[in-house]
């Protein structure tokens, strides 16, 4: 498959879809706490999402039924909501797509619900700031491989692992398109960053070890040690004035009172 270049024109439109996800995990925030249980948040999402004109990414990609990816604690990603009750001191991603006048857009928050341990929430504090990292150096003239080498050379400084199947992926007209981002591997590999790339950045980072299992449902994804993993996703636009970051956490941090 080959890398797809967006015009001006086309990165205005996944901006449009890009902050319609924002606000979606911006009203999942307002209500995440324990009690609550994962599929009201879904259905949540979604009401927002087609309420301002555009369709859940997710929602039958591959046969997946829900709107959201909610991943609480050991889950690394694709956990399906249901009847599970949030809990005060799980660690939960969010992950949220919708697409608009054609374009995608998909990023990702791990939410941290009551008093979590210490330990799980600098796991959270790391893989984000990891995040941030790798995306100084999604620029143009430099490599994929700069911007997985930030993620993994910052996180396994702490002595977390990193998840090796899942990745990073191009997106526009199509949810996964090339180049595939991984958050791991040496300075200086993969296709070379140019004007026109749009594509997503997601470390997934594991407070144990880097192995994971998918559960029976096909979707599911566990750490092997049951230990949790943390999950933060932006999209990032190569630009002719530069990288622009269309992704944005305003609304969830609003809610949360994080200060950037």
């Amino acid at each position: 498959m080959i890398i797809r270049y967006k015009t001006e024109r086309e990165i205005e439109v996944i901006k449009e879809s890009s902050l319609i996800v924002g606000k979606a995990l911006g009203e999942v925030a307002k209500r995440i706490r324990p009690g609550v249980k994962t599929l009201m948040l879904d259905a949540l999402a979604e009401e927002y999402i087609r309420d301002n004109g555009a369709v859940p990414s997710f929602k039958g990609y591959n046969g997946f039924p829900n709107a959201l990816c909610i991943s609480v604690n050991e889950v690394v990603v694709h956990g399906i909501p249901g009847d599970y009750e949030l809990k005060d001191g799980d660690i939960v991603s969010v992950d949220c797509g919708a697409k608009k006048h054609g374009f995608h857009a998909d990023y990702a928050y791990t939410f941290c619900v009551g008093n979590v341990d210490e330990k799980v929430r600098n796991l959270c504090v790391r893989t984000k700031e990891s995040l941030y990292r790798a995306i100084e150096q999604a620029k143009e003239g430099n490599r994929i491989g700069d911007v997985s080498f930030a993620v993994q050379s910052y996180v396994e400084s702490f002595g977390y692992s990193v998840v090796r199947e899942m990745i990073g992926h191009g997106i526009g007209r199509n949810l996964h398109e090339k180049p595939d981002v991984p958050n791991y591997g040496p300075k200086g590999c993969g296709a070379k960053i140019k004007k026109g790339m749009v594509f997503c950045i997601e470390p997934m980072i594991n407070l144990g070890r880097k192995e994971i299992l998918i559960d029976k449902d096909g979707w599911t994804t566990r750490t092997i040690d049951g230990l949790p993993s943390a999950h933060y996703e932006h999209m990032v636009a190569i630009r002719e004035k530069g990288t622009e970051l269309l992704s944005t956490y305003e609304y969830v941090e609003n809610e949360l009172k994080i200060e950037n």
